[in-house]
């Protein structure tokens, strides 16, 4: 297969845009139940998608993106499961998965790690990933409070979210 360079791929990743945006977010609100999660799954996606290694494995890039957003779709799904049980039982004062000492650590060590990447990075950033990301506020009211346009605080939390996920990966690597 032939190599493609990084503007072809930029161009391409456009070109996908363009074409499919209203069909990719359509797939996800049906599965999500909200044009806002619709919306950020599809921006994670197309991030994932800019940010791919070996373009030139991928032989449908269409399917490629839906793949990539059913699955994000499919775990923001079981965060949303994982956080309404654990709301459900803080509720009736019911234990939540049991808390075993290895559990614990490995919970610690990746908070500390998260707060790590995220001090590496720009103030503005991190706090809307805080604020978006931690603290479940949806990106307006983000934007609100720190007084930037939705844009800018969608921004600032994909490159967030890129530099945790290169933080996390690498991590994993060692």
């Amino acid at each position: 297969m032939a190599t493609v360079t990084l503007s072809e791929h930029i161009g391409d990743i456009e070109k996908l845009f363009r074409e499919h945006n209203r069909a990719l977010i359509a797939f996800l609100q049906c599965r999500l139940n909200s044009l806002s999660d619709a919306q950020e799954v599809a921006q994670e996606a197309y991030l994932r998608m800019l940010t791919l290694d070996n373009r030139e494995e991928v032989d449908s890039l269409r399917g490629y993106l839906f793949k990539i957003a059913g699955n994000l779709a499919i775990d923001r799904l079981r965060k949303r499961k994982v956080r309404s049980d654990f709301v459900a039982a803080q509720a009736h004062d019911e234990p939540v998965g049991e808390a075993t000492p290895d559990r614990h650590a490995m919970a610690v060590e990746q908070v500390v790690g998260i707060r790590r990447a995220l001090r590496e990075l720009p103030p503005k950033a991190s706090q809307a990933f805080v604020m978006h990301v931690i603290e479940g506020r949806d990106f307006g009211t983000v934007a609100q409070t720190m007084k930037l346009s939705e844009r800018m605080v969608r921004y600032h939390v994909a490159n967030a979210l890129a530099h945790c996920r290169a933080w996390v990966d690498g991590k994993e690597m060692s």
